[in-house]
């Protein structure tokens, strides 16, 4: 009895386990670097506290169905996508779960999270703080509170190394997957590489006669043709690491912006355009380790790859990869003046 906490105290552990899931869900498709694998690790984690706390919830759940209401129906929802967003998880980390009707199970895994936001605020207004159900109480801050919540913790950090030792040890897809969660496919082999686009972005018809790079830099404005980049032919060993769940290493031939870009004392960014609009920004202190590729194993980009070029950005997530640029500009303005995901 010790360990089983009131509904009130449940419904408060469930949330703050949920608040955190999603900030280390966001933070883990924006992480690139192996120095970020904690924030994966802390998602898994808190995957394993929800699992532990099921049971817990379910005794709230049943004893709110006997209460007829209509809005049941919306938390039974709620509560159905939860679940679901949690097998898709499993599966996912597990290998033995890739797709979901056709779409890939880490999308699918975020989209549901997605759409259970609006469901999540919606169900701590009415059952929580409107009706006082999870507002904080002096006695949530008891010795045995703070025992349960720690054995919580515990437990789940447990099950967490047990589930991945479990894999590794069955010999899983999973224990082949990245610290992100993306699975390898086509290293090496650029025409096996899947080509996806943030948002969809479609791909476009580039004239590489007519198509030029703008640069605007401490030097002023000035335009490169392809010919002039392709001259180029620093080789980079890198891992592009789409946020859909793949990840390839890849051999890409360019110009290092640090080449081509003439420092401004004042710059604190380098912006980089795509001919479909897409944009990001990067920190100033990147642009050593960013290349302008115009090949990919040794052979010109494809179309669906980016070209005529396309962003190179070592420990960086696929979408700061920018494909078909035309546009390069070193700014002022501050790297993270920007949406945290690009929306265009």
């Amino acid at each position: 009895m010790l360990l089983r906490p009131p509904g009130r105290q449940a419904n408060q552990a469930l949330l703050v386990v949920l608040l955190v899931a999603f900030g280390t869900g966001v933070a883990t498709v924006a992480t690139g670097s192996p120095n970020g694998a904690w924030v994966a690790i802390g998602h898994g984690i808190c995957g394993m506290a929800v699992v532990l706390l099921i049971p817990w919830k379910s005794r709230v759940v049943r004893g709110g169905l006997r209460r007829a209401r209509l809005s049941r129906w919306v938390s039974l929802l709620l509560a159905a996508l939860a679940l679901f967003t949690l097998a898709a998880g499993l599966g996912y980390a597990t290998g033995l779960v890739r797709s979901i009707a056709g779409k890939p199970g880490l999308w699918v895994h975020i989209a549901v999270a997605l759409v259970l936001v609006p469901l999540v605020v919606w169900h701590v207004w009415a059952r929580g703080i409107r009706t006082r159900g999870i507002r904080p109480r002096r006695t949530d801050l008891s010795r045995r509170a703070l025992l349960r919540a720690g054995v919580v913790a515990a437990g789940a950090v447990a099950l967490y190394a047990a589930a991945e030792s479990a894999i590794t040890g069955l010999g899983l897809p999973g224990a082949r997957r990245r610290f992100t969660g993306s699975y390898e496919v086509g290293s090496f082999r650029p025409e096996a590489m899947p080509a996806t686009s943030w948002l969809l972005d479609a791909v476009p018809a580039i004239d590489p006669e007519r198509w030029r790079l703008s640069i605007k830099d401490g030097q002023g404005r000035r335009e490169l043709t392809l010919a002039q980049l392709t001259a180029n032919d620093t080789k980079v060993r890198a891992t592009l690491d789409c946020t859909s769940g793949w990840y390839s290493h890849q051999d890409w031939t360019g110009l290092p912006l640090a080449t081509l870009l003439g420092r401004e004392g004042n710059a604190q960014s380098v912006y980089v355009h795509s001919v479909t609009g897409y944009w990001v920004r990067f920190p100033i202190h990147d642009m050593d380790r960013l290349l302008l590729a115009t090949q990919a194993g040794g052979a010109p980009l494809s179309a669906d790859h980016g070209f005529p070029v396309r962003l190179v950005a070592p420990g960086r997530r696929g979408y700061w990869w920018v494909k078909w640029v035309d546009r390069i500009e070193l700014q002022t303005t501050p790297s993270w003046w920007q949406p945290p995901f690009p929306t265009g």
